[in-house]
């Protein structure tokens, strides 16, 4: 059994110093996210300066996480801390302790900060939880020590103790290179900001109709051919006429680029996810490999979005390019799952298909769907004969699969109820809440989005534990992601933009418990998020401006409500009118606190920033 000796010293603590303060002592606020499931602030500050190390205890086991917090402290150029690796600590002096204690509750990934006149301790069972605490650590410094150059050579930090674990344990963001191809240099960049959240997988999509970017050195032609197409529609797509814009696109990463994420990915305690897709999105393959196809072709790279109707025939050379593919994917990332997709599979082609007519009646397969659970059963085989566990799309359920497969449900929550309740484990990626390529405010101020409306608010709101399960079905939904799919994003900087603050938001909904989430503390701690995003370069989205019209009728006289105006911008300039022709304008009047109106008003109401309208404005008939 553990011994939870730290909660017992900070219970003690506690009484000793809330005993010992005055009356109107109030906790620090802080700006952390997510946010920690406990934390207390009390008098006083550590003084970070030229003069403090990081003292790592535990010989080697720390080192790497001590090198990353003086590369993230090396950030402000006036200060050079130093990493010192001691085997007793108990005599350091105003210094940064980090030290595993396997004697206390944390869990894998739990961990706890002390920050104290004398020194700041960062304590955890595992080193990945000593990596989350130095995350935490980091957002207590204000964004200006990030600045380049900084302006100090002093930093002050408010004592607290910060006691904290994860709600799920897996906790993931996915990224689309297939539509759009992005450097190494960014793969990493966003890495980082999945470490700055405390999520630990990333999931790399690597394949698809449009561009296959992962080399495989079997099959050269895959990086050849699948990697570029000869053009790329422009614009929105798909309703005719169609504009492309004429010019070769792709790229692809090499195995040894791949290494170097994977290290740099575990460096921060991130797993990476690799998606190869089948037997749908498949296109660019075919396009090297016709062969692999149920028709001659020829086919090409797709220049447009959409689903297609050619996808690999389920015949014995397409399975021996896949295990080939496979193997060189396993020996590149050593993580137990391998993504196979498994999503929007158009089955004309095998209808029409005398060779999979065939096989469907050699192994008593009613109908294409469930040829497709045949498909992805064999595959599934495969991997877990190589110790492997495969992960796929909601729609690998129909027709069954091995209770070691993992669901990713998007099509709604309905994939991962069903999954849970047939005893598999289930990611929750609902489209409603989880997918960044969305609209994130109004689409007329936005740049060009695949459609959707999904903003900041809606994403925090989210609990992926489904009200319909059964408490024994519940702990097979480990976690949720965001899933950010590329067609309308053609830059870095439009990633950055759709996926910030959205990411922030589903960092928090993933580690804290739902009840302990609080919205307007996060739109006050965001708001300092966006702060330090303009330090470090980050393009960012300050969230939907549209104004929320609540109305509460009076309880004596029906007629009268009480009307509220919020909005998720944080401290926002709201200017309202009421039963006017025209809309409001910045000399309208500013909300300051609820109002009355009465039944048959119609209230308007829009956010302006420097006097300039954000978006249309609400309109509400009472």
């Amino acid at each position: 059994m553990k011994h939870n000796v730290f909660y017992y010293s900070l219970a003690v603590s506690l009484i000793l110093i809330l005993s010992g303060c005055k009356k109107d002592f109030k906790s620090e606020e802080i700006n952390i996210i997510p946010r920690p499931s406990g934390y207390f602030s009390f008098p006083g500050h550590f003084t970070l300066n030229n003069k403090t190390r990081i003292i790592y205890a535990n010989g080697d086991t720390l080192s790497r996480e001590a090198g990353y917090l003086a590369g993230q402290l090396s950030a402000n150029k006036k200060l050079n801390i130093k990493t010192v690796s001691l085997k007793n600590t108990s005599y350091v002096g105003k210094d940064i302790i980090l030290r595993i204690n396997p004697d206390t509750d944390y869990g894998k990934e739990g961990y706890a900060v002390k920050v104290t006149n004398k020194n700041v301790s960062i304590m955890a069972n595992t080193p990945a939880g000593i990596f989350y605490g130095i995350q935490s650590f980091l957002q207590l410094l204000p964004p200006g020590f990030f600045r380049s150059g900084g302006n100090a050579d002093e930093w002050e930090i408010h004592n607290i103790r910060i006691f904290d674990k994860p709600r799920f344990r897996y906790r993931g963001m996915h990224l689309d290179v297939g539509r759009h191809f992005f450097p190494v240099s960014f793969i990493k960049r966003y890495i980082d900001l999945l470490a700055m959240y405390k999520f630990n997988t990333f999931h790399w999509h690597l394949t698809e109709d449009q561009g296959w970017r992962i080399e495989i050195k079997k099959y050269p032609k895959l990086t050849q051919i699948g990697a570029w197409r000869d053009s790329t529609v422009v614009g929105r797509c798909c309703k005719p006429p169609l504009h492309y814009d004429g010019k070769r696109y792709g790229g692809f990463y090499t195995q040894d680029e791949i290494r170097d994420v994977v290290a740099y990915a575990a460096s921060r305690h991130i797993t990476i996810i690799p998606e190869i897709e089948m037997p749908g999105h498949s296109l660019a393959a075919l396009a090297s490999y016709p062969e692999l196809a149920c028709t001659p072709g020829p086919f090409k790279v797709a220049t447009r979005w959409g689903v297609f109707k050619d996808v690999y025939c389920p015949k014995e050379k397409t399975f021996r390019f896949l295990e080939d593919v496979l193997t060189e994917v396993m020996e590149l990332f050593p993580g137990k799952y391998i993504h196979i997709g498994g999503d929007e599979v158009p089955k004309e082609r095998w209808k029409e298909s005398r060779l999979c007519q065939k096989i469907m009646k050699e192994n008593g397969l009613k109908n294409e769907e469930e040829l497709q659970s045949w498909f992805i059963r064999r595959i599934e085989k495969f991997l877990n004969a190589h110790g492997r566990q495969l992960i796929g799309w909601d729609e690998i359920l129909e027709g069954g699969l091995s209770p070691g497969a993992t669901v990713m449900s998007w099509r709604g929550i309905e994939g991962g109820i069903a999954a849970a309740q047939q005893n598999h484990d289930a990611i929750m990626t609902p489209g409603g809440w989880c997918y960044f390529d969305h609209y994130q405010a109004d689409p007329e101020f936005q740049p060009l989005a695949i459609g959707g409306f999904t903003t900041l608010k809606k994403v925090y709101s989210y609990n992926p534990v489904p009200e319909d399960l059964k408490p024994s079905d519940k702990k097979h939904i480990i976690g949720a992601q965001g899933n950010v799919w590329t067609e309308y994003m053609t830059d870095e900087k439009k990633v950055e933009y759709m996926v910030l603050p959205r990411m922030a938001a589903l960092s928090e909904v993933v580690w804290l418990k739902d009840d302990k989430k609080n919205w307007h503390d996060f739109q006050r701690r965001i708001n300092t998020h966006f702060d330090l995003y303009k330090i470090k370069g980050y393009n960012y989205c300050p969230g939907s401006y549209k104004v929320d019209i609540n109305a509460v009728a009076d309880s004596a006289d029906r007629n009268k409500f009480e009307i509220t105006l919020e909005s998720e911008i944080y401290k926002a300039d709201i200017r309202y009118i009421i039963n006017s022709a025209k809309n409001p304008d910045s000399t309208s009047t500013q909300y300051t606190a609820p109002f009355t109106a009465k039944k048959g008003d119609t209230v308007k109401a829009a956010v302006f920033v420097n006097g300039r309208l954000m978006e249309k404005p609400a309109v509400k008939i009472l």
